[in-house]
């Protein structure tokens, strides 16, 4: 009787081990699926271009700086495969992007100034996967570039105009920031 209960239970060791294999092999695999096919975003962010100073209007067309500024954008950025392109109510942001979106055939969509988070929830929603171009304005881009990334940075001064932030959220929703100047040199 032992000889035949043997072969018996080295048959049954050799199943549970095989099963505990194969559910061992379908955790490992059910994780990196769920880490790994989640698509990176990118986010790509300046303030808008140098506006004309006038006191009385709120709302400035550019000066030919910054009309030289958002043709180097679109130089800079035209090949990159930019999905969606957002900008402000204010002229100043839809000047600064305009050439980008003549040039790759994708249009602006405007949102209000004030609506940062509600253009956080859409590229977290709406853009994953892909890279967004955001022209915003000295105040809401380092809070966007803020809630994005969970790191605090600080507003941009009025007289700073070269700043570029890319915003890279990795699959498992950590993100890396690169911060770095384009075009001509802000006084």
């Amino acid at each position: 009787m032992d000889e035949t209960s043997a072969p018996r239970t080295r048959l049954k060791t050799i199943v549970v081990f095989a099963m505990l294999f194969i559910v061992f092999g379908a955790v490992v695999v059910f994780a990196f699926l769920s880490t790994f096919s989640r698509p990176l975003t990118t986010v790509i962010l300046v303030r808008h271009a140098e506006k004309k100073l006038e006191p009385e209007n709120p709302d400035p067309d550019l000066t030919p700086e910054g009309v030289a500024r958002a043709q180097e954008i679109a130089r800079v950025f035209g090949d990159a495969g930019i999905n969606a392109i957002y900008a402000t109510q204010y002229k100043r942001t839809q000047q600064t992007v305009k050439p980008l979106a003549d040039r790759i055939h994708v249009p602006v969509t405007w949102l209000n100034s004030k609506q940062t988070d509600e253009l956080v929830n859409q590229i977290q929603t709406l853009h994953r996967g892909q890279t967004i171009f955001v022209a915003g304005h000295s105040n809401s881009v380092p809070a966007i570039v803020s809630v994005l990334s969970n790191e605090k940075f600080p507003e941009i001064p009025d007289n700073e105009y070269d700043n570029l932030f890319i915003v890279t959220i990795y699959r498992f929703g950590k993100a890396k920031v690169t911060k770095l100047k384009y075009g001509r040199q802000s006084p």
